[in-house]
């Protein structure tokens, strides 16, 4: 299980960066291992409180689901700062981000929502066969959705800022030297 999802995020990792730019590539994957991470470390505590929740093929399987989940929101939103940068020029990276943020964010949550509702649906009323799946699900939808929003755009951020100081500092040293 471990091998297969490092081979689907360095698969993800590699097509983000082919589609759009290496520092988006890196914040997506940062914030798929911040999903995975996270709804690991709940279904843990979740275990240890009682809940039948182990790691099974079932859950594998919805761990790769909320990877496809959270990976589509954030390029949904990665595609809308692409799209800003080329018609808001004069709008500098951090504004270009927010705006496509607030653009999304409608879209983001009307799909989340109405995801968890079924998930919970599940969660309280299915049989105990499929709970560590529809639990697993719903953590993961319920992180997906915040890390497309809070975690992958401002470690897009980052990257940007510090690929920015980084080719400036390498302007001034040719510069000087």
């Amino acid at each position: 299980a471990i091998i297969a999802l490092s081979l689907a995020l360095a698969g993800i990792l590699i097509y983000i960066a082919f589609r759009f730019e290496w520092k988006y590539a890196v914040s997506s994957v940062l914030a798929l291992l911040h999903d995975v991470l996270l709804t690991l470390a709940v279904m843990a505590i979740a275990n240890r409180l009682g809940a039948p929740v182990q790691i099974n093929l079932e859950v594998i399987g919805a761990i790769m689901t909320i990877i496809g989940y959270s990976l589509n929101d954030t390029i949904i939103v990665f595609d809308r700062i692409r799209e800003d940068l080329r018609v808001m020029r004069k709008m500098s990276f951090p504004q270009v981000i927010n705006h496509a943020l607030n653009q999304t964010l409608s879209r983001t949550l009307m799909t989340s929502g109405t995801t968890l509702l079924v998930l919970l649906a599940l969660d309280f009323f299915a049989a105990t066969s499929i709970f560590a799946f529809a639990f697993v699900m719903t953590v993961g939808v319920f992180l997906a959705t915040l890390s497309s929003l809070f975690i992958a755009s401002p470690i897009l951020l980052w990257l940007h800022n510090r690929e920015k100081e980084t080719s400036r500092n390498l302007s001034v040293e040719s510069h000087a030297g």
